[in-house]
């Protein structure tokens, strides 16, 4: 194992136990799930590793209902451990977010697994050229780094498949470093390591052989026998079947004391001029001299990034341990993605893997007239030699003949451009030695034994440097952040970074920075991207006039919503259709790599692409259609976030007072289900929210589709979403008369502001609320106004103002039969009598509401009233039943991931040990009530938290540190203009008194 101790920098290790050091000491990762965690993102070697992976590879099927949050905070605090003087404000360097999820970004030397596979990939290349002892003396290097079982310490089903498939490429090594040993003649030296491998592995039949080999050697043929007598009887008694062709044929050998095993000197390259077998010569009639092809299109000098997919395409072409099988490599992707110039790329490092030769056919799968397999393997035959008079006609027969060329010759076919397995079946070969390398733009999952290869968009770093290879270093290193705009409004796709990079090359006069503004307007960014033959547009439009009907129709409807991806179910309401037929048509895009399919049962356009959809809308759908589209999508939205706001808050009427629009939405199972949709789906639905109040169109629905969303606000998380999306609808509304929907407006952007404790906003909003309420005759809403000025009365400490807004929310939730309404008045009232010393009138009124939520069934309504009756009883001193009510509440909002009522909990758990001078057990709920609020930014939460941690410190004796926590909570709360400013500025006036 390497001396990690000396080693500088950040160092992650998986070849063993996950563990991780800076500068040479260890550090902490924290619980197994949170190692797991970084395991993943580690093996996904800086690619992208969506939250929905995670949690299946981390959890499998027992993903808890709130497995997304808990998710959430170990990310959280694999970024505090990997960067822990990294600013809050600024965005990770190493562990970052990309798209929906996450992506580890490291250098490969600070990866032991990256290492261990460069170092096999160099002793790979080093026994390709001769160098047999440098290549043995690498393998074993390389081996040094394993320190037992590979991810120890690690959980999940993702950890056990990578487990096993690590454990099984050391176990190649090993073999291919015997293997090594024996052609160098150390025989004698590897038997001992050989029979300690061979009885840990006694089914591998690779392992025995070698064994019998180095046993043969020494002179020891009995024992040798001895070994593949042992083998057949295992692999009989375990597996129930008998020893393969190679271990038989070698055991034959060894009895006929065959000459040819005894030690050979290492083999000697063979150079392009001999590799033909000329022992044929005898057969009758002419022979035929066949050349050697060299067909393949120029490489591009300026190739940049790949680095690791290149590495994985080489070692996947030098096919190591694929028995007789023909390595096949099928990259797909959208197009100018980069598939062929990877493709000519990796062919010509290979060169000297295949001393036979390079065949290259454009195979023009996405044009008019498509290549036919007939025509290709005519070119095929024709450049091995063949003349045409000898040719055979039919494409079985042409297809045979290639094969037959090409047995016993190491030859590497480039098939470019394909449109589906059928077109290439045929031109594959078929004997080990060969390769074959094809591109697509579909996937080609129906070819048989082929290793499909996704090809996806350049990291931000390596559009950048090809950006800089094109245009010239020096312009875009004097302006990299207009550099890195601009390659990002290229969505990091290749064919358009290179044009955008070409037109700058041939305008000197144009800065980087100039590109910028060109490319921001979405409508003309296509047109920006194109010079001479090239155009982005044009390579999107072969594959788009490649698709049916129904095809095409999804791929115009489903550029139309904002948002950034898309869930099937969304689809499907775009497109009209149900669920599985959605799914059937989206897939066959997706397979067309003309949509992307990040997570399971989500979709996305690349951004370019999505433009260029958009763009087809408009020329073949008209208006109305595409407006209909977008109300199908909104009204999906409407009724399945109205499914989950009645099941969150159970008793609500809002649900049933939101806008029909005859759309059907998702149901739910329980009111953690629906929560996690709200949270999964909360960006498509801001997005449709915008769209809407853009258009005009369905106001009213847009605002009660944010009033639906509500719960998402008790979790803390999408508060800068609410505001801006609720302010612009707000202003829309306003502008076009629509009452009802300025009510809602107002309402949801009171709940925002009072979140943030901007309590005199949230009040005038909520007085206008009341307003339109009392004028629109909407009393459902009306109702969770009033009892909002009423909260809001009461944190600004106008107790009485406060009970009178309580009276006038009952009176309305009476009025309409929301017995629900009513108990959540009474519950938080509880506060206010407190406030004016009736502490018997805030037991009676947090019970009566607790008593009706238990008689309606309300989980969350129980929750709310179980922490209200607490705070009242804490105040009381009836401490140990405080702490009951709130544990059981903490409980509930824990499960639902409601973090606001989490940090609110905690904090007055805090306070009730405080007032029991259990001050450890105070600084322990202040510190994870502390934690929650600077998780979700909650300032107010956070001065809250702090104020009590500096308490249950200076319980502790520490008086030092509790000072430092209530000066710190003192600054939040001036900043916010709390009230309890002047209590903290009080309690420390004491301290210092006393």
């Amino acid at each position: 194992m390497p001396d990690h101790a000396t080693a500088d920098g950040l160092r992650f290790a998986v070849l063993g136990p996950v563990l991780a050091w800076r500068d040479g000491v260890e550090l902490d990762l924290g619980t197994p799930l949170q190692r797991s965690i970084l395991a993943m993102l580690l093996l996904r070697e800086g690619h992208a590793v969506t939250p929905d992976e995670m949690i299946d590879g981390v959890w499998g099927g027992d993903a808890p209902p709130r497995a997304l949050g808990a998710l959430r905070t170990y990310v959280s605090r694999l970024r505090t451990v990997l960067e822990p003087d990294r600013s809050p404000r600024t965005p990770p360097r190493l562990l970052t977010s990309v798209g929906r999820g996450y992506a580890l970004r490291l250098g490969p030397a600070r990866f032991d697994l990256a290492v261990f596979e460069r170092e096999c990939a160099a002793a790979e290349s080093d026994r390709r050229t001769g160098r047999a002892g440098e290549s043995a003396r690498r393998l074993r290097g390389a081996l040094r780094l394993w320190a037992g079982e590979p991810l120890a310490g690690a959980v999940g089903p993702y950890a056990e498949h990578q487990r096993d498939r690590l454990a099984e490429r050391r176990m190649s090594a090993v073999e291919t470093l015997m293997e090594l040993d024996l052609e160098l003649g150390r025989h004698a030296e590897i038997v001992s390591e050989l029979v300690a491998l061979a009885g840990e592995h006694p089914l591998r039949e690779r392992l025995r052989a070698q064994l019998m080999l180095a046993y043969y050697r020494c002179g020891r043929q009995a024992e040798a026998l001895s070994v593949f007598t042992e083998t057949r009887h295992a692999l009989v008694e375990e597996l129930g079947i008998e020893p393969g062709a190679d271990l038989t044929a070698l055991h034959r050998r060894i009895l006929a004391a065959d000459p040819s095993l005894a030690p050979t000197p290492p083999p000697v390259r063979l150079s392009p001029q001999n590799v033909h077998d000329d022992d044929t010569a005898a057969e009758a009639g002419p022979a035929i001299v066949m050349p050697r092809p060299a067909q393949l299109p120029a490489a591009v000098p300026d190739f940049t990034g790949r680095t690791g997919l290149v590495q994985r395409l080489l070692t996947l072409l030098r096919a190591e341990g694929a028995g007789e099988g023909v390595p096949i490599a099928a990259m797909s992707g959208i197009g100018g993605v980069g598939k062929t110039t990877l493709a000519v790329h990796v062919a010509h490092l290979a060169g000297d893997l295949f001393p036979a030769g390079q065949l290259y056919a454009d195979l023009r799968g996405y044009s008019a007239e498509p290549t036919a397999p007939e025509t290709a393997l005519v070119a095929f035959l024709r450049a091995l030699g063949i003349p045409m008079d000898v040719i055979p006609d039919g494409l079985a027969e042409r297809s045979a003949l290639f094969r037959s060329l090409l047995a016993d010759r190491r030859m590497l076919v480039l098939l470019d451009n394909a449109r589906d397995a059928e077109q290439v079946e045929h031109l594959l070969p078929g004997s080990a030695g060969c390769a074959a390398i094809i591109t697509s733009r579909g996937k080609l999952a129906d070819l048989p034994a082929a290793r499909l290869v996704d090809l996806d968009v350049m990291e931000p770093e390596e559009a950048l440097s090809l950006l800089a290879a094109v245009a010239g270093p020096e312009r875009v290193a004097a302006e990299r952040a207009a550099a890195m705009d601009v390659v990002a409004a290229c969505g990091f796709l290749p064919l358009a970074v290179r044009i955008v990079a070409a037109r700058l090359a041939s305008r000197p006069s144009w800065t980087v920075a100039s590109l910028v503004p060109r490319l921001a307007d979405e409508r003309r960014r296509l047109d920006e991207m194109k010079i001479g033959n090239l155009a982005v547009s044009a390579t999107f439009a072969l594959g788009y006039g490649q698709l049916d009907a129904r095809q095409a129709r999804a791929f115009r409807l489903l550029s139309l919503p904002a948002g950034s991806g898309i869930s099937a179910f969304a689809a499907a309401a775009v497109l009209d259709l149900t669920p599985a037929e959605a799914e059937d048509v989206i897939e066959s895009l997706v397979d067309a790599s003309l949509l992307e399919a990040p997570a399971p049962g989500r979709y996305r356009f690349h951004d370019l692409l999505k433009l260029f959809a958009r763009r087809q809308a408009e020329d073949a759908e008209e208006p109305a259609a595409r407006a209909l589209a977008l109300r199908r999508l909104l009204g999906f939205y409407l009724a399945s976030a109205g499914a989950a706001h009645r099941l969150a808050y159970e008793g609500s009427a809002i649900a049933d007072n939101l806008t029909d629009l005859g759309a059907r939405g998702h149901s739910f199972s329980s009111a953690d289900e629906a929560v996690a949709w709200l949270s999964a789906e909360a960006e498509d639905m801001f997005a449709a929210v915008a769209q809407a109040c853009a258009s005009g169109a369905d106001l009213l629905a847009a605002a009660d589709l944010l009033l639906a969303m509500e719960p998402l606000l008790e979790s803390g998380t999408n508060q800068r979403d609410f505001e801006q999306r609720t302010s612009a609808l707000l202003t829309a509304t306003g502008g076009a008369g629509e009452r009802g929907g300025e009510l809602r407006c107002r309402y949801v952007l009171g709940r925002v502001l009072f979140g943030a404790n901007r309590l005199a906003e949230a009040e005038s909003h909520f007085l206008a609320a009341r307003t339109l309420g009392e004028e629109t005759g909407d009393h459902i809403v009306l109702g969770e106004t009033c009892n909002a000025l009423a909260v809001v009365a009461g944190r600004r400490r106008r107790h009485t103002e406060a009970l009178e807004w309580f009276d006038r929310a009952t009176a309305v939730h009476r009025e309409t039969g929301n017995p629900a309404g009513e108990a959540l008045a009474s519950c938080y009232s509880a506060r206010d009598h407190l406030g004016l010393g009736r502490p018997d009138d805030a037991i009676a009124a947090a019970e009566r509401g607790l008593a009706v939520f238990s008689e309606i069934g309300s989980g969350a309504g129980m929750a709310r009233a179980r922490y209200h009756l607490g705070n009242v009883l804490s105040y009381v001193g009836r401490l140990n039943e405080a702490v009951v009510h709130h544990a059981e509440c903490l409980a509930f909002f824990r499960a639902s991931n409601q973090r606001v009522w989490e940090q609110r909990v905690c904090y007055r758990l805090a306070a009730t040990f405080i007032a029991a001078g259990r001050f450890a057990e105070a600084a322990r709920h202040a510190e994870q009530a502390l934690t929650v609020s600077r998780e979700i930014t909650h300032p107010y939460g956070e001065a809250q938290s702090l104020a009590a941690l500096g308490k249950a410190l200076a319980g502790l004796g520490e008086t030092g540190r509790g000072r430092q926590a209530l000066v710190k909570a003192l600054d939040v709360f001036t900043r916010l203009g709390s009230p309890e400013a002047d209590d903290i500025r009080a309690l420390l006036r004491e301290q210092v008194e006393t």
